[in-house]
């Protein structure tokens, strides 16, 4: 062996032995204030990714990396996740979900009664399951993570139609076992909306035996429950019950005493809530940060004119017997809900939108030189929609009181928006909802500590969706993190200007793929199917 062979020899060996003792990743992020989703007190160090995982979580280590994030003065966090999202059909148009990963969102779950399927005539070339609907979205294409509750009124639908009565036993028993398929596609669990017809038509005993179903499979029970106002109280009770009879986790949907004569209302909805709780049942809920909500007009209609679906409910309004009756239902709710604070912002018809966009109820009564209830009942038959409003109807003092409760996680109750160039119109909590926890109610406010926020918006909701390996920042989890500046982030969309992306966050990572870098889209599209504890890989 020569010596120049030997000294090359040498140097290889010592190369190679140090690349061992250094190990390799594809993404390193590094000098950042780790927040690891616990509510833990943050530390500085480094998060490493390979491939989809997090390969390493901790003090600050050398690796040698394809690309490193310096992170300094800056916060490491799990990505966020939001418990309910409309985004399903806003991502299949654009799946960057900009409105969304510019707050930080990782995850959007769906199905607030209604899921993505199964939809169609079963054993027609329409019908589509609740596995293939979601693999659809997935394959075409989307920036964020997607997961769904299986909607209630999806399956009610399906076996009983929009009849107003109870289901039969052999039409339960038909929709336990739709129930049964779609936990074993992935869902998250059961999903209901009780102040909607057809699904308010569903009884107490139905959603037990539908929810029975989906605990079996590791799922949970969530709901809009069947009243958010005067009778909040016996809907709480209602939830409660299905938890305990069902043996299933149970959440309530954007918690809210709606309406200021039922405000008072929130602190025994509380009691009742930490007494369940006390008593083993795992009992949780989720809010948007904003005193308004958004739903069609169908907020302030009566459920039992819309029997047998949205043509026979326009129809039958305009039947003189019905629509007499109608309006005197609408009146009697306009008591607790002026007319003044019910705000327009989506129809169904361009020349509707022209003339009472951005328009309140009472200002269009006016107009027309009608009462407010007629007013509502011939906008709809005009417009042929329930019409999308916004509601001002919850207290400022409620959503701080809500925010510091530790079973509470976020949700936006809305789609994910990405064309800001589009003319449409929508509730601010699509923009807005998830960094105001950061920057209004944590750091502006000081309500809770930024650690308590992350927690709330990452690991708390990943555990109570059964989740064993999201929501945290530990080794051999799905990379979803982000990477943000706690000084800078703000929402910016408001009620007169809501289309505004909120600011602050820098980097988003969606399994180990860099959507968001330095606040613009890649255009990748990496997020995936999240199914379910009960999913089965046929």
């Amino acid at each position: 062996m020569t010596k120049k062979y030997f000294l090359i020899t040498f140097f290889f060996t010592v190369l190679i032995g140090c690349n061992q003792e250094v190990p390799s990743c594809d993404i390193l992020i590094e000098n950042g204030m780790i927040y690891n989703g616990s509510g833990e007190k943050p530390y500085k160090g480094s998060v490493a990714i390979n491939n989809e995982k997090i390969l390493y979580v901790g003090p600050k280590k050398q690796f040698i990396s394809k690309k490193t994030i310096n992170a300094e003065g800056k916060a490491i966090s799990p990505g966020f996740i939001n418990m309910l999202s409309w985004a399903y059909g806003s991502l299949l148009k654009d799946g960057r979900s900009l409105s969304d990963i510019k707050q930080g969102v990782t995850l959007e779950v769906f199905g607030e009664g209604n899921s993505p399927g199964p939809t169609g005539i079963k054993d027609s070339s329409d019908y589509i399951s609740f596995g293939d609907a979601m693999l659809k979205l997935e394959s075409k294409g989307v920036s964020t993570n997607i997961a769904s509750f299986l909607g209630a009124t999806t399956v009610r639908i399906q076996e009983v139609g929009y009849d107003n009565r109870k289901a039969s036993l052999e039409e339960i028993t038909n929709m336990k076992q739709l129930v049964q398929k779609s936990m074993e596609e992935g869902a998250m669990g059961i999903g209901s909306s009780l102040i909607y017809a057809p699904a308010d038509y569903a009884s107490t005993g139905e959603l037990i035996a539908l929810s029975k179903i989906a605990a079996e499979y590791g799922g949970m029970y969530i709901s809009h429950i069947r009243n958010e106002d005067s009778k909040v109280l016996d809907a709480i009770d209602e939830l409660i019950t299905i938890s305990k009879q069902a043996d299933i986790p149970a959440e309530i949907y954007h918690l809210k005493a709606s309406r200021e004569a039922n405000w008072n209302l929130l602190d025994k909805m509380i009691e009742k809530v930490e007494k369940a709780r006390a008593e083993g049942l795992k009992i949780t809920a989720d809010m948007y940060t904003y005193n308004a909500s958004s739903t069609g007009l169908t907020g302030v209609i009566p459920t039992w004119v819309q029997e047998g679906g949205h043509r026979a409910w326009i129809n039958r309004m305009q039947e003189s017997g019905p629509r007499k009756r109608v309006i005197e239902d609408i009146r009697k709710e306009l008591l607790q809900q002026a007319p003044e604070g019910i705000l327009m912002v989506g129809f169904n018809k361009e020349a509707m939108a022209e003339k009472y966009m951005g328009m309140t109820i009472a200002q269009v009564a006016k107009i027309r030189n009608q009462t407010p209830e007629e007013t509502i009942v011939d906008l709809v038959i005009e417009d042929d929609s329930r019409i999308q409003c916004i509601y001002f109807s919850m207290s400022e003092d409620n959503i701080r009181k809500k925010i510091k409760l530790p079973w509470v996680s976020f949700c936006s109750d809305a789609g994910s928006f990405s064309d800001p160039s589009e003319k449409f119109r929508t509730h601010p909590r699509a923009f807005g909802s998830f960094i105001r926890v950061l920057g209004k109610y944590s750091r502006d406010e000081g309500l809770i500590t930024l650690e308590e926020g992350i927690r709330k918006l990452t690991g708390f909701p990943a555990q109570n969706l059964g989740l064993k390996d999201r929501g945290f920042l530990k080794e051999k989890f799905y990379a979803d993190v982000i990477v943000f500046d706690p000084k800078e982030v703000r929402d910016n969309a408001t009620f007169d200007d809501p289309i505004q992306y909120a600011e602050g966050i820098e980097h988003v990572l969606v399994n180990g793929k860099q959507v968001l870098e330095n606040g613009e889209h890649t255009g990748v599209f990496s997020g995936k199917f999240v199914k379910g504890p009960g999913y089965k890989d046929n």
